[in-house]
């Protein structure tokens, strides 16, 4: 594959001192001469490695759910635009051709911008657009990005579009082709960076990506990838660029730090796996972080082998902070040693929007929230997330009704029509609301944030206690009569809202004073008991039905339907159709939470 220069794709000269290859070839380029920091004057040279990870289609600083400024309780501010404000001053201080930047993953999906260019008018097209995430990142001069698995959501043809859109490699050293067994994208990439003693810095850049992939995204990859596991995948590739004369490798991985999956058995390899690779290969000096949504200034962590610290960094997401690590190195009798290294965040709320990405996308943008503003229906009454966590709402209830009459219209006339049917859905946005009046694509789209397709699989009713009393962890146990803030009451063990499922079509209990995995009580369908032996269709998303989660039985369950259509998609057909979101026509109390038969709330 030829060398990828980044002038036939934006005019003007390269960002940093290297050639970019899509196969690691170590071509050396032209660049100033630093100047040499500490220790005795010419033996050293210093050079700076910034990162982004999970940026999640983010550019402007903006809601398209809210259709205003983003913010947070925090006042974070989010996007590329506010990125490239920071690179450009890092540049400007430590020298351009001694800055390289890199991201660790997820760029595709999350924001209305990024949907509107993968399903509205797709990239994919004979004329179709260059995807908005390819222009900004092109634009701030990225020398690589790992993959994440976000970037398989619309299937395998779009993302080698934007990989053809990209003037810098896609990495995955872990996503192999499933007939060849080799990678199907660059496993690494490598440049020179000139230095003025006489000898280049060797930079090699290795991009690993999640295995969960092969869960979450089944429908787009088996059978055409398979993704090994991150620390065994290393194991094999740094050696290897150790031996093509690299004197610094870092690692751009989409894996969170914490060494556990979210996903259970579903899979051998280990979803959240960085710290491992830091503690089982040697021969790595840093590691770029993603997936986790987390921020990780710096963290060190010793390698089992050769007792060398790894330095860690991840950068919040969406582009809400930018990771820095800043290398020193040492020439000693002819070769590069790294002699120190070190990370920290830079917070883009600090700076303003940089003019040139902003002004690059502004009528992409302004297509977009033209797009999102097309008011689709009427709503009788307005409706709200910020109580779904603890309490059963109108909004829940409406995803929930809108499954299962797609569920029960699939499955009519056929096999499976006589199953009564149940649906799953979980609150992804506390923020999340329906206005009273009109409704509009942006407000149905900010109910379900995510890309998910609906399934049907079968389930028993022993089977659909086991997988309430799973989603229960939840809860905080609160014993009787201690208070019972709703504040405090969720994300026991850090259980993030969206692994927390309501199941419509029963009614039954959470007692939260009780252990867990013994507090669903009076589980009821149509006024009476369940029995194990009962069989339901479950209306599920994919990412649940593929074992996202973690949660028993459904991913091993019989699948009776699917459906390719986005669940968001099927929410604003149904609202067009009927015209009225009416909450008195669906909104029921299917569930509550007790204290010894006692309502909590």
């Amino acid at each position: 594959m030829p060398a990828l220069d980044r002038r036939s794709f934006l005019g003007r000269t390269t960002a940093t001192a290297a050639t970019v290859t899509a196969a690691g070839a170590m071509t050396a380029t032209t660049a100033d001469a630093a100047t040499p920091t500490g220790g005795r004057p010419g033996r050293r040279y210093a050079f700076t490695v910034l990162g982004t990870t999970d940026l999640h289609g983010h550019v402007h600083n903006w809601d398209y759910f809210t259709d205003a400024e983003y913010d947070d309780a925090t006042h974070n501010d989010v996007g590329l635009a506010k990125v490239s404000t920071l690179v450009e001053r890092v540049r400007a201080e430590r020298g351009r051709r001694h800055t390289l930047l890199i991201d660790a993953g997820d760029t595709l999906q999350g924001t209305q911008l990024a949907y509107y260019y993968a399903r509205v008018d797709p990239i994919t097209g004979a004329d179709g657009p260059t995807h908005p995430m390819a222009t900004a990142m092109n634009a701030l001069g990225y020398d690589a990005a790992a993959l994440g698995n976000h970037e398989f959501n619309y299937g395998i043809p779009l993302l080698r579009a934007f990989e053809r859109q990209c003037a810098f490699p896609l990495l995955a050293a872990n996503a192999l082709d499933a007939r060849t067994d080799r990678p199907a994208f660059p496993p690494y990439w490598t440049t020179r960076l000139r230095t003025p003693h006489g000898r280049d810095v060797k930079v090699a850049v290795l991009g690993l990506t999640n295995p969960g992939i092969a869960v979450w995204d089944r429908a787009n990859v088996e059978g055409r990838l398979r993704f090994p596991g991150l620390p065994e995948q290393a194991a094999h590739w740094v050696p290897r660029l150790r031996a093509m004369g690299a004197d610094v490798v870092l690692v751009s991985a989409h894996s969170g730090t914490d060494g556990r999956s979210s996903y259970g058995d579903q899979l051998p390899h280990v979803e959240n796996a960085a710290t491992l690779v830091a503690q089982q290969v040697p021969g790595i000096d840093a590691i770029l972080v993603g997936h986790a949504h987390a921020e990780l200034p710096e963290h060190r962590v010793r390698n089992e082998a050769t007792g060398r610290e790894v330095v860690l960094s991840e950068p919040l997401r969406w582009g809400q902070r930018l990771t820095r690590f800043d290398f020193t190195l040492v020439l000693e009798r002819g070769h590069w040693r790294v002699e120190a290294v070190t990370a920290d965040v830079l917070n883009t709320n600090t700076v303003p929007e940089d003019p040139r990405i902003t002004g690059l996308l502004a009528d992409e943008h302004r297509k977009v929230v033209a797009y999102v503003n097309q008011v689709v229906g009427t709503a009788t009454e307005a409706m709200s997330a910020a109580e779904s966590p603890w309490r059963d709402t109108p909004l829940v209830d409406f995803v929930n009704d809108v499954q299962a009459e797609t569920v029960r219209a699939a499955l009519a006339g056929g096999e499976w029509a006589d199953l009564p049917v149940l649906s799953q859905a979980a609150c992804f946005s506390r923020t999340a609301a329906i206005p009273a009046g009109d409704v509009t694509i942006r407000d149905v789209a900010g109910v379900y944030v995510y890309e998910n397709t609906l399934e049907a699989r079968l389930i028993t009713g022993a089977q659909l206690k086991d997988y309430l009393e799973y989603s229960a962890r939840y809860f905080v146990r609160t014993p009787a009569g201690a208070p019972a803030d709703p504040a405090d009451l969720t994300n026991a063990d850090g259980i993030p809202d969206y692994n927390y499922d309501v199941v419509s079509g029963v009614t039954y209990e959470i007692d939260i004073a009780r252990e867990p995995g013994s507090r669903v009580t009076g589980l009821a369908y149509d006024g009476a008991p369940v029995a194990p032996d009962a069989r339901f269709a479950l209306a599920v998303n994919n990412y649940r039905a593929s074992g996202g989660g973690a949660f028993p039985h459904v991913a091993a369950a019989e699948q009776l339907w699917s459906d390719p259509e986005e669940i968001r998609n099927t929410l604003i057909a149904w609202v067009r159709a009927h015209g009225e979101i009416d909450p008195a026509a669906f909104a029921r109390d299917d569930w509550r939470l007790t204290r010894e038969g006692e309502p909590v709330l």
